[in-house]
């Protein structure tokens, strides 16, 4: 006759241990999209799924992956002065040149905060997307990465555009992140971009396109 506890033992069965395991209490997911994914309708991953296992090799991907490392100014497209000089005329001329968002980020990389222009990039990158599938993996990506509080890349949002974000990721779209991308934005320009002004680095390539029109003339 069998013990109790070989009883219970009998009782779970070799199937438990088939089970994949769940995450643990650090690897908070992101609300699922109840609508495309009825089996999932929590947030512990705890069921066998194709969907949750798709998730979970994309959150240890996301959490496992390191800043991608800037290529430097000399491997970059040169701005030109006028280029350079326009930067300081407003944030988003510095914004909308690809060689001034990348020295930007430099800039921010050397104080702590190159998550800010990370996320407004994934966020760009996530509204030029058109196939719904592709959208939601890269939604909760961005969502896993900058937006839950246990990543170490997560950017400040206020608690309205939070719980926005939580709302809308039942039905991920390219727009899910708009208002987080804003405020983000908003907050570069107003606490990063004077102190970039008035920076080494700006300085430096200033300089460098001040000597450079000399030389020319």
């Amino acid at each position: 006759m069998p013990t109790p506890h070989e009883a219970e033992k009998q009782l779970t069965g070799p199937e438990e241990a088939d089970q994949p395991p769940s995450m643990s209490s650090h690897d908070v997911a992101p609300p699922a999209a109840a609508s495309r994914s009825p089996c999932c309708l929590c947030w512990c991953c705890c069921c066998s799924c194709s969907w949750n296992e798709e998730r979970r090799r994309a959150w240890r991907a996301s959490r496992e992956s390191k800043l991608r490392p800037l290529p430097s100014c000399e491997a970059c497209a040169t701005p030109s002065p006028e280029e350079v000089r326009s930067w300081a005329q407003s944030f988003d001329k510095l914004m909308h040149s690809a060689a001034g968002r990348s020295v930007f980020r430099e800039f921010l990389r050397t104080e702590y905060s190159e998550e800010n222009m990370l996320f407004w990039l994934a966020c760009e990158e996530l509204k030029a997307e058109a196939n719904q599938h592709v959208v939601d993996e890269k939604a909760r990506l961005i969502y896993e990465d900058y937006v839950s509080i246990l990543s170490p890349k997560e950017v400040s949002l206020d608690s309205r555009v939070r719980e926005g974000i939580n709302k809308k990721m039942q039905e991920p779209s390219a727009h899910t992140f708009d208002d987080a991308q804003l405020q983000i934005y908003t907050l570069m320009h107003r606490d990063s971009y004077p102190r970039f002004l008035s920076s080494p680095t700006y300085r430096t390539l200033l300089l460098r396109g001040g000597s450079q029109s000399s030389n020319e003339a």
